[in-house]
């Protein structure tokens, strides 16, 4: 059996919680608190690869399998849907999805919702955006973008937005009101199906240690 682990870790906010994490099941992840922007490190005993990604390449990379592991946002799972195995709750980074709007326009918002009318929507979560409305028999349309979604009202390409936030404080910055509150986000643990078979005592090992820890 291969005895060496490749695990995917998000840049972002995500990183140093995951990063602390991973230290203190006692992991050696000296490699990624260099500042030397590399997108892979190894633990010094070669028995760990870490590999920075994307929040949203995480699942990507598991699924196919070029990393046996991953941690990952339940946000992006949602919205990615890939086929993995979500193995454990870190309860760590949180944060909700949520769809806001401007201000000084709640009302016109809210009038669309009564009378069924098309909204539309800006987010980096498309298919989050389109599942929610469907279920409530609205017309949307939906507006991908891949970054700074505050503009998008402000800018009037819409009339809310669908994005995340863990404060709040970026909304109040931009005259920006929740509306509705779509999900809670908690960093998850994923695994690579084959991954899970064939190195299986490799990754409950990790995960158990992963547990001890958030305990």
């Amino acid at each position: 059996m291969d005895k060496k682990l490749s695990i995917a870790i998000p840049k972002g906010y995500l990183f140093s919680s995951n990063v602390e994490v991973i230290k203190k099941a006692g992991y050696d992840v000296s490699g990624l608190l260099k500042d030397d922007r590399k997108l892979f490190t190894y633990s010094k005993d070669g028995r760990m690869r870490f590999v920075v990604a994307r929040p949203m390449d995480v699942p990507v990379y598991v699924e196919h399998g070029a990393c046996d592991i991953g941690l990952a946002g339940k946000d992006v799972l949602a919205e990615e849907e890939r086929n993995i195995f979500e193995l454990l709750d870190l309860k760590t980074g949180e944060c909700r999805l949520i769809l806001a709007t401007l201000e000084d326009c709640v009302e016109k918002v809210k009038n669309y919702y009564d009378h069924f009318g098309s909204v539309r929507i800006a987010t980096k979560y498309p298919n989050i955006a389109r599942k929610y409305f469907d279920k409530k028999g609205m017309q949307t349309e939906i507006i991908k973008l891949h970054g700074s979604v505050e503009l998008a009202p402000i800018l009037g390409i819409a009339e809310e937005i669908l994005d995340i936030t863990a404060t709040g404080e970026t909304l109040k910055e931009n005259n920006l009101v929740e509306m509705e509150s779509i999900m809670v986000s908690t960093t998850r643990l994923i695994a690579n199906i084959v991954s899970y078979r064939t190195k299986h005592e490799l990754i409950d090992d990790f995960v158990n240690r992963i547990r001890e820890v958030i305990k």
